[in-house]
């Protein structure tokens, strides 16, 4: 039996549905060099996917090809066994409906051979739940990427229940190595970590809007004028980190942690135990890596900047 060949010798990418994010997904690879085999069962599939590609391309090229990268490696085949036939990874984009991928995941996993990982795009199902009519199941893991999957750089890996650590560790440097920012998981949450933030924010957002509070442009807004110029500098939390003045999260969580209990959200705040704040505490420091307030602080500013003036707003 063929072994699996190592994240850096990938060649060949199997891409299974030709939306949106499987169409963007083959994109992404075919700029980063790879030949892609692709298969959908909807009979204006191929028609779609060339369309999705040659749209994206030209951002591709502007953000710069790896050698050997090209249209021409896009084959799309007439069958799912066609497609699997020789591949080194396989990713799933199916649309989100749980008895679809469990039965497409196990169509995958009789096609292609034993050794190659299949990744699912799900935004939402865990592959505890998809994986269940797999035989080989431990080689099933989530990939989940952000639309559109040729531009936004994240990707969020986490196995199932059945997955090996071998598989998910393998995943995700695969992802890494094709130039994707990619988390590990250590567990499965519904809707990932990405989605979940996101999600909070979009709820909060529809209660202001059915409550008469805040129009949909100045939720906009908010967010594109205010807390989003730090976010692709910065995450939440080393924002609230540097909240904190020289004394950092743990200065900004013991004089505003009580404000978690004011209404500021429909959502229930989590206890700040003190297991919690040395989490977060410890957290910052993990991710300042040495770096001071007043260096982060810099840093924010900086990249703060170069973002108002990319946008024109400065």
């Amino acid at each position: 039996m063929a072994e699996r060949v190592h994240p850096s010798e990938v060649r060949t990418v199997t891409c299974v549905g030709a939306g949106v994010i499987g169409g963007g997904w083959a994109a992404y690879f075919l700029a980063r060099g790879y030949r892609v085999l692709a298969w959908d069962p909807a009979p204006d599939a191929e028609t779609r996917l060339r369309h999705l590609v040659d749209a994206a391309w030209p951002a591709l090229t502007e953000i710069g090809l790896a050698d050997g990268a090209g249209v021409d490696n896009l084959e799309v085949a007439a069958t799912l066994a066609q497609a699997v036939d020789g591949t080194d990874f396989v990713q799933e984009s199916a649309p989100e409906k749980l008895d679809l991928k469990q039965q497409l995941l196990a169509d995958i996993d009789q096609a292609a051979a034993p050794h190659v990982v299949i990744s699912s795009s799900t935004s939402g199902y865990g592959m505890t739940e998809m994986q269940v009519k797999c035989v080989h199941a431990e080689r099933t893991v989530v990939g989940h990427p952000f639309n559109p999957p040729y531009l936004i750089p994240l990707v969020e890996v986490v196995g199932g229940a059945s997955t090996s650590a071998e598989v998910v560790a393998w995943t995700s440097e695969f992802f890494r190595h094709a130039g994707k920012s990619v988390i590990t998981m250590d567990r499965e949450v519904p809707g990932f970590i990405a989605n979940r933030l996101q999600e909070a924010l979009w709820r909060e957002a529809l209660h202001m809007v059915a409550e008469g509070e805040a129009t949909v442009e100045q939720i906009d807004q908010a967010i594109t004028d205010g807390p989003g110029l730090r976010w692709p500098v910065q995450g939440p939390c080393l924002t609230f980190h540097l909240a904190g003045g020289q004394g950092g999260m743990a200065h900004m969580l013991d004089h505003f942690g009580p404000s978690l209990l004011s209404p500021w959200t429909r959502l229930v705040a989590a206890e700040l135990t003190p297991e919690l704040r040395d989490a977060m505490v410890e957290g910052c420091e993990r991710e300042a890596a040495g770096r001071s307030i007043d260096e982060l602080v810099a840093e924010r500013d900086r990249g703060v900047i170069a973002v108002l003036r990319a946008l024109g707003k400065a």
